[in-house]
């Protein structure tokens, strides 16, 4: 089984300055056309990025997952052409261990890159990445792990 929900009021609060009514409003990621791969993650609040900054974009938005399966993230292909705007990390991997994890629930960020001339300005409501997933293999020789993850965004080092 699979879904996005929400992460909790006050956990978005911690990374966003966001109303009660904002949080109510804001959408789960969906997709866009019956053969879209990807489901559509949007802006909850205006923002902006200027050419070289990068900005940390809170989604409001935890996924869960089968334990074999992964969300990869991507920037909208069209911010990427029309704007020169990239993710830092390229591509996003949001592993099925990482929701409800103690640190931040799942919270899914976006790191955003103006690698233009220009600013570009999201207004609420505007598409700005896509997730889509994926099931993974693994080898067959693997040693057991028993590791489990405590944290949140980039706790396994």
């Amino acid at each position: 089984m699979r879904y996005f929900e929400k992460v909790s009021f006050e956990e978005l609060q911690k990374n966003l300055d966001i109303t009660k009514e904002d949080y109510e409003n804001y959408n789960i990621p969906k997709r866009s056309t019956r053969n879209s791969a990807g489901y559509d993650f949007t802006v909850i609040k205006d923002f902006s990025v200027k050419p070289k900054e990068i900005v940390k974009v809170p989604t409001g938005i935890k996924a869960n997952m089968e334990h074999d399966e992964v969300l990869l993230l991507a920037i909208r292909s069209s911010l990427g052409a029309k704007y020169n705007l990239r993710m830092c990390n390229q591509i996003g991997i949001i592993d099925s261990d990482y929701y409800n994890n103690e640190d931040n629930e799942g919270h899914i960020f976006v790191f955003i890159q103006n690698e233009g001339t220009e600013t570009k300005y999201f207004n609420k409501g505007e598409k700005i990445v896509q997730g889509i997933f994926i099931k993974y293999l693994t080898v067959t020789n693997e040693e057991e792990i028993n590791e489990k993850r405590q944290g949140g965004f980039g706790s396994t080092n």
